[in-house]
């Protein structure tokens, strides 16, 4: 099966190229149903080598497939080459089978749009450039991804480009992640000029054996760290993932859940050794920011009212764990954590979304309640999901999230209080969101002429192809948490099977006082959890305590806007005043020595007159010339 791995990537590319060529022919659900089967055969190809890498040792877990020598230029030879590991393969799975049930969920979320054929071509575009990203050989190879999906994120978040809030999302999400791959290019002109080598095997390598320095590793992981906050949505550069929210629903399972988003920590986790020689403090800085993001964006869900902002902000929130796992050198946590998280936010996307279907677009919560009865299957698929988020156990994540705390207590008690804090706000605001939409009273009745029903609105339940994939990702959210559990080794399954690739850079905590009270830290972390759940409850169900929802929060601190105005502001002068000078001064300099050229020859040229007459006059005073000085050379020596 290794030699098939092409095939992973291949079979999302074939979709793409099918409704490229004959979507509009197709038409709607076939070519809808062809997007979804080339991803579900991409899976099926995936669990195919997962099953074949299981069954050999741990250390011949990896195989590299070169299609074609890529880029031969002198020293520098990239192959166009695929790495079947542990990681990469983890990470297909759940890209592939996550995108395929989203795939079948949009099938039915978008009936009757009158682009639904290219929307299927774009999906199927978005998880080839993910898969080339996730296992590309070598940087290079995954950059091409990494531009991939950064170029199919502003397809699909500005899919209905109409209107002009998604059109803007879609160039947001563009630009900034722009800034995000200066890093990454920084870091692979770097590498290459430290380890000689874009491959991830070359430069793991040098940095296991001391080759590149302290300071280089640094500046390496630091670039690298760019890149992923773009990518991955943490402080400074986490503000185009809430807006990413215009686009389709199942473009926002698939961003937020399973793909674009988890690339950064994939890439971090890729490199490990590096952050492991690197100095000190540059994962410590990795950690700090990702769970200063994850408090962050906490605080500013308490206070949102559109459905799928909330989650949005729940999705910065999260992956700022996972950088706080990165940064504790909790690398296993980290994937564990994204794995669970892919399942829970994936299922409380795609359940937004069908809430939002079956309310006639509303995403207005304060327009909801009491769904529940109207909608049992999105209700308690999406009650799962809640659970899993909040840290209940025994649903997924709980384990997870737990894990990341126990590595986060050993590096620093700072960092673990500041990231239960941000589990405490989780398991807040996600009660508050499932209290507001599903239970209390029934708000759409008052609001049924806003919704364009004209006094006969009444929500509905989703057809079954958009169930069908909640049910699938409601019982992943519950059992998921299964391939790590922490009262023993034995249990420790996705540990030992990500150990060859994370061996170097895994934080050994035992002994530490954490790890000797680590059930200690769960019992905390369950009391935590059940503590803003209480605490929700008694504001949003009960009414006993006034909520607290300051604009402030709602409007996410004033950061967006800041940035926004400072854009629009300073910011345009000083890119005046950059483009006045490129134009005038370099420019200048350019085409003033363009200038003096051209008149040098002008006048040059005048005394090519064409006659022979002439010629023969300049050719005799220069022989002239020459022999006097040859004859005052001989007299001076």
């Amino acid at each position: 099966m290794l030699d098939l791995i092409w095939l992973v990537p291949a079979l999302p590319l074939a979709g793409f190229l099918v409704n490229l060529l004959f979507g509009r022919l197709l038409g709607e659900p076939k070519s809808g149903i062809v997007a979804a089967l080339a991803v579900a055969g991409s899976f099926a190809v995936t669990a195919g080598i997962f099953f074949d890498l299981l069954s050999r040792s741990e250390h011949d877990r990896s195989h590299v497939d070169v299609l074609f020598s890529w880029m031969p230029v002198g020293s520098l030879k990239v192959d166009l080459a695929f790495l079947a590991d542990p990681l990469s393969i983890t990470m297909a799975l759940f890209v592939t089978g996550i995108g395929a049930l989203i795939h079948l969920y949009a099938i039915g979320y978008m009936h009757g749009d009158p682009k639904f054929s290219k929307f299927f071509l774009y999906l199927n575009l978005f998880v080839f450039s993910m898969l080339m990203l996730v296992l590309g050989e070598n940087l290079l190879v995954t950059f091409l991804g990494w531009e991939g999906v950064g170029t199919c994120s502003y397809f699909l978040i500005s899919f209905w480009h109409t209107r002009e809030s998604a059109a803007t999302a879609g160039k947001k999400a563009f630009v900034t992640n722009r800034v995000g791959d200066w890093g990454v290019m920084m870091a692979m002109f770097l590498a290459f000029g430290a380890a000689g080598t874009l491959s991830y095997s070359g430069i793991n390598h040098a940095a296991e054996e001391g080759i590149i320095s302290g300071v280089t590793a640094t500046a390496i992981g630091l670039m690298l760290f760019i890149g992923a906050a773009g990518k991955s949505a943490q402080l400074p550069l986490y503000i185009w993932l809430p807006d990413a929210m215009e686009g389709p629903t199942p473009v926002s399972a698939l961003i937020h859940a399973a793909t674009m988003v988890t690339a950064g920590v994939f890439l971090m986790t890729r490199v490990n050794p590096v952050l492991e020689v690197a100095y000190d403090w540059a994962p410590t800085l990795i950690a700090i920011v990702g769970v200063a993001t994850a408090l962050f964006a906490a605080t500013i869900a308490v206070a949102q009212t559109d459905i799928k902002k909330v989650l949005a902000y729940s999705t910065v929130s999260q992956l700022g764990f996972m950088f706080l796992a990165v940064g504790s050198g909790a690398y296993v946590a980290a994937i564990f954590h994204m794995v669970t998280h892919a399942f829970f936010k994936a299922l409380l996307f795609l359940g937004s979304g069908s809430v939002i279907h079956g309310m006639h677009h509303e995403q207005d919560m304060r327009k909801m309640g009491a769904l529940r009865a109207l909608m049992p299957v999105t209700a308690i698929t999406f009650i799962v999901g809640w659970l899993a988020i909040a840290g209940v156990p025994p649903f997924a994540g709980f384990w997870s999230k737990d894990e990341i705390l126990l590595f986060a207590f050993a590096k620093s008690p700072v960092l673990y209080v500041a990231g239960m804090a941000a589990a405490l706000l989780t398991a807040y605001y996600m009660t508050r969101q499932v209290i507001m939409v599903f239970f209390g009273e029934a708000r759409w009745n008052d609001h049924s002429e806003e919704n364009g029903a004209h006094g006969d609105f009444k929500p509905h339940e989703s057809p079954i192809v958009m169930l069908i994939p909640l049910v699938v990702l409601a019982g992943l959210s519950m059992v998921g948490g299964a391939m790590q559990l922490p009262f023993s080794k034995d249990l420790h399954f996705l540990e030992k099977w990500l150990h060859p690739v994370v061996e170097f850079g895994e934080a050994d905590i035992k002994g530490t006082w954490a790890y000797d009270n680590k059930y200690v830290l769960l019992g905390i972390a369950i009391v935590v959890a059940l503590a803003g759940i209480a605490l929700s409850v008694a504001v949003y169900a009960k009414k006993k305590i006034a909520a607290v929802e300051p604009v402030l929060l709602a409007n996410g601190w004033h950061y967006d806007s800041t940035i926004s105005r400072f854009m629009g502001g300073p910011g345009r002068k000083a890119f005046d005043a950059v483009a006045w000078a490129d134009r005038t001064i370099v420019d200048g300099a350019v085409n003033g020595v363009g200038r003096v050229v051209q008149s040098a020859g002008g006048t040059l040229r005048r005394g090519q007159t064409g006659a022979v007459r002439n010629y023969a006059a300049f050719i005799g005073v220069a022989v002239v010339a020459l022999l006097v000085w040859f004859f005052l050379r001989g007299v001076v020596l």
